[in-house]
């Protein structure tokens, strides 16, 4: 067979249809151990409007994951971040970890929750 070249190649798959196409790229992809599935994706994503890809989480939950051997410590700071939160709540909130201590607060209030707790010796995350 002699050699086409890209322009002739392209006037063969114009030529053709989709069902056609199909079943030539399927034997491609056998052929040469090869698939044309990501490159595609690739392109469709390049073509995408510019669309905000992640959305920024705005509500976190702050997680006690251990209180850590300072337990009064933390008792205290645990009635700090939750005002009247009484000393056996307190206490029974603090010796459940790992629990949510709060859940869907801003960022600023979180990180400053989570601080607290770590500064009286407990080990807490956000999520």
């Amino acid at each position: 067979m002699a050699k086409m070249t890209v322009v002739e190649l392209l006037d063969v798959f114009k030529g053709m249809t989709l069902l056609e196409l199909s079943e030539f790229l399927k034997a491609f992809e056998e052929e040469f151990g090869v698939t044309a599935a990501a490159p595609v994706a690739v392109q469709a994503a390049a073509d995408a409007p510019a669309v905000e890809a992640v959305e920024e989480q705005d509500e976190f939950d702050l997680i006690l994951e251990s209180f850590g051997d300072k337990k009064i410590q933390v008792i205290k700071a645990m009635r700090e971040i939750i005002p009247g939160l009484g000393l056996k709540e307190a206490k029974d909130l603090v010796e459940a970890a790992p629990k949510a201590v709060l859940e869907k607060v801003d960022k600023d209030a979180a990180e400053a929750a989570r601080i607290k707790l770590e500064a009286a010796g407990a080990r807490a995350a956000l999520r």
